[in-house]
C-alpha cells in the first residue's frame, strides 16, 4: 500500500509531502490544481520516463519519493534480498532525483538503485 508521497522542486510543486491512510483515498480538484503532477511524481519514482521538463523552474534539482508498506509476503522483500538491498523495517521507499540537466538517479530505501531495478520494484508494488 501506498502510504506517502514526498515532492520537491517538480514541475509546479515547490514541496509537497503527502500521507495517505489506510483505505480508499480520492484526488480530486478543479481542472490545473496538479492531480496529474501528483501521478507523475509517483510515476517518476516508479522508475517511469520524466517528461514535460520534470525540475522546477529555478531549482536545481527536483525530488520524488513514494513510500509503501507491502505486507510480509510480498515478494518485493526477496526482489530486493536478491539485488542486494536492504529490506528497510517494514517500507519500502522508492526515490528518485533529477538534476536540471536531465540526469537523474534512482534509490530505493537509500541505497542507490538502477532505475531498471527502481522501475521492476515500482511494477512488483
Amino acid at each position: 500500500m501506498l502510504t506517502a508521497l514526498h515532492i520537491e522542486d517538480f514541475l509546479l510543486i515547490e514541496r509537497l509531502s503527502l500521507t495517505l491512510g489506510d483505505g480508499l483515498t480520492a484526488l480530486t480538484g478543479e481542472t490545473g490544481a496538479g492531480k496529474s503532477i501528483l501521478l507523475e511524481a509517483l510515476g517518476l519514482a516508479a522508475g517511469g520516463r520524466p517528461g514535460r521538463g520534470g525540475v522546477r523552474r529555478g531549482a536545481s534539482r527536483g525530488v520524488v519519493a513514494a513510500a509503501f508498506e507491502p505486507n510480509g509476503d510480498h515478494p518485493v522483500w526477496a526482489m530486493l534480498r536478491d539485488n542486494g538491498l536492504d529490506a528497510g523495517d517494514d517500507q519500502v521507499i522508492l526515490k528518485r532525483v533529477q538534476s536540471a540537466d536531465g540526469k537523474s538517479r534512482a534509490f530505493i530505501n537509500d541505497q542507490p538503485a538502477s532505475v531498471a531495478l527502481l522501475r521492476a520494484v515500482g511494477e512488483t508494488l
